[in-house]
């Protein structure tokens, strides 16, 4: 994390270090940023239809089973980052898209609450799995949170390659794809984006732009959704810098306030 300046005032016990342009360091900042487009990119229209389809929560249960995956893997002594961790990943997160697709078609009036349940199953499997593990607190920290400021270029080549597969099957397939289509391809892409920035933020990226433009048309919905996205994370990294702030909670916060402005102006 990038260090405090100096202590500019002190009011009531906190202090409040003074910004310094210099911790604007673009070579950490720079991956970062990239990252985030990259998960903006896929996560945007994912995140409409999600609304659209009235299952909010979806994303949160799915990037909680995949997290499941990951930290199982890690059980295992499998390789951080390793195509097993992959694998194990994207195995967990298909099996709870087929069975959330079972689910949808059997029980469409419950499929919101059953969402509900699945997060708060692999949350707590996520807890108990790592009861016994020394550095299980921080392991669910990163899971949550993410490490943005950690991802280095190499690791976005093969994300860069899996969304441009993922976008490129929304959107020449879209509708297309039916129930069972997009559970499977949402899960691959979420897979992917919560092992890169944390639940939080995955969560964040597809509900906040979609919220935002829910009244747009078409077209114009993505692109204002898209400006929302990037400038989330560009405005969230730049202050979790400037402040010393944790990146992930940051750019939460930033996706909410560029949201709110972008919905306001729109209404105004």
């Amino acid at each position: 994390m990038f260090p405090c300046g100096s202590v500019a005032d002190e009011v009531a016990g906190v202090s409040f270090a003074a910004p310094d342009i210099a911790l604007l360091d673009i070579t950490i900042l720079g991956p970062a940023l990239l990252a985030g487009l990259l998960v903006v990119a896929t996560h945007v229209p994912l995140g409409q239809q999600v609304l659209r389809r009235g299952i909010i929560f979806i994303d949160l249960a799915i990037a909680q089973i995949a997290g499941i995956g990951v930290i199982a893997a890690h059980r295992l002594g499998w390789a951080e980052g390793g195509w097993g961790v992959q694998f194990a990943a994207v195995g967990a997160a298909l099996a709870g898209a087929l069975v959330l697709t079972w689910t949808d078609r059997r029980w469409p009036q419950l499929q919101e609450a059953l969402i509900g349940a699945s997060f708060v199953l692999a949350a707590t499997a996520a807890i108990l799995l790592l009861s016994h593990d020394p550095h299980g607190g921080e392991q669910l920290k990163d899971l949550l949170v993410g490490q943005i400021l950690w991802v280095t270029l190499t690791d976005l080549i093969p994300v860069l390659v899996l969304y441009t597969a993922v976008l490129t099957l929304w959107f020449t397939l879209g509708p297309r794809l039916g129930r069972l289509g997009f559970y499977t391809l949402f899960a691959v892409a979420v897979t992917a984006s919560v092992q890169l920035v944390g639940v939080y933020l995955v969560f964040a990226s597809l509900i906040i732009p979609a919220l935002a433009t829910r009244a747009l048309p078409g077209r114009r919905q993505l692109a204002i959704g898209y400006v929302i996205g990037a400038a989330g994370y560009a405005l969230g990294l730049i202050v979790s810098a400037l402040y010393d702030l944790p990146s992930g909670a940051v750019i939460v916060w930033a996706l909410a306030a560029v949201g709110v402005v972008g919905g306001v102006r729109r209404e105004a």
